[in-house]
């Protein structure tokens, strides 16, 4: 579930690099955990510039509502349309179809930056 080709924030949201530029994002599979069945996404707009650490959006359960953080700096390339509609998605499939964004990279360094696979499971216990 989480793979190395994987990387993590302790705001528990995954980056997987999909080309040099273009990273994929989504919430873990614990994040999801802990927050029960999704009710609704509210994911942020293509072509917003964003700060590593940023809020971008926000995560409704029917127990709680969470901030989304933009793990790295970029730009927004691409919405999950198909999360927005059915957030359920970000449930069954968190590091797959439920993916949120993707964001073109502004400063590709910062991914070093990022937890491994193994540092996000100790982490979180």
């Amino acid at each position: 579930m989480y793979t190395n080709d994987m990387k993590f924030v302790e705001t528990h949201e995954w980056v997987k690099q999909e080309s040099d530029d273009i990273v994929i994002i989504g919430i873990t599979n614990h994040a999801q955990e802990l927050l029960g069945d999704l009710v609704y996404i509210e994911l942020p707009t293509v072509g917003d510039s964003l700060a590593a650490g940023a809020t971008v959006g926000v995560v409704e359960s029917v127990k709680a509502a969470s901030d989304l953080y933009s793990p790295l700096s970029g730009e927004i390339a691409a919405i999950n349309e198909d999360v927005v509609n059915d957030p359920t998605l970000a449930n069954s499939d968190p590091h797959g179809a439920g993916w949120l964004f993707k964001l073109k990279l502004s400063n590709p360094e910062e991914l070093t930056g990022l937890l491994s696979a193994d540092k996000y499971k100790s982490m979180i216990g």
